[in-house]
């Protein structure tokens, strides 16, 4: 996230057309966790433990520190921004170099696990920047199934992001209610967990205002429908509904 002129801004990614999931989407940074994700050592940490972590994650010690640190890479491989810093009281200023570069290629292709890039560059993790935001996960009508967090941060004072290009043909900063316009319009495409990100995005006027919330993280399971419509061609159709809406099926 950043503050811009006017209002609260977020970062998202378009997926290109070819990918096996959530294809032709906009969605924000992220990926899967890495299994080596999980042995950040706590030196590399600045900020809350994986202890203090487990509990708003919903997640034993070993996945917390593997969702914290999972977070932090794939934001630095998609976005190129970098949430760690030399110590518990500075974050890197510039990730654009060609010797950054090399190290992002080399987390995506797994050549290079996120611990050994943190070591070999004396950086600490800084987890005190980052807010758990949400959980959510994928019905079980698709075929492929994803357990998801979600988490929040502030773009860091000298950082910016890049088009590092691979999953995306289109990034850019905008308004979660600009972004909900378009969708609305039928000008972008977003999964739920997205639009409901983004949704309550839309409640906050600044950054700060976003980070000071105290959050109160729940998963949420959506339920696929199917309905018959009468009088409408092509037959049944697909409704998602989530916990709280009346007819999410118990």
């Amino acid at each position: 996230m950043r503050d811009g002129d006017p209002g609260l801004e977020v970062y998202l990614l378009r997926r290109v057309s070819s990918m096996a999931f959530a294809a032709g989407m906009t969605v924000f940074p992220g990926g899967s966790v890495d299994q080596r994700d999980a042995h950040v050592p706590d030196a590399a940490w600045a900020g809350p433990s994986a202890e203090d972590w487990a509990t708003p994650l919903g997640a034993d010690t070993d996945l917390a520190r593997a969702l914290v640190c999972a977070a932090v890479r794939e934001t630095f491989e998609e976005s190129g921004v970098l949430l760690a810093g030399h110590s518990s009281g500075d974050v890197v200023d510039d990730t654009r170099g060609d010797d950054w570069e090399a190290d992002r290629l080399a987390l995506i292709d797994r050549d290079l696990s996120f611990a050994e890039m943190l070591a070999r560059r004396g950086l600490v993790v800084r987890t005190d920047l980052l807010r758990p935001w949400g959980h959510w996960v994928t019905p079980d009508v698709e075929s492929r199934r994803f357990d998801t967090r979600f988490f929040v941060a502030a773009l860091p004072s000298g950082q910016l992001t890049r088009d590092v290009g691979g999953e995306a043909d289109r990034v850019h900063w905008m308004r979660p209610v600009d972004a909900i316009a378009e969708n609305e319009r039928g000008e972008m495409v977003l999964l739920p967990p997205t639009h409901a990100t983004l949704t309550d995005l839309m409640a906050y006027d600044a950054v700060a205002d976003v980070l000071g919330t105290d959050r109160n993280v729940t998963r949420i399971a959506p339920k696929v429908l199917v309905e018959d419509i009468d009088g409408v061609a092509g037959g049944p159709t697909l409704r998602f509904t989530l916990p709280g809406d009346p007819d999410y099926p118990d």
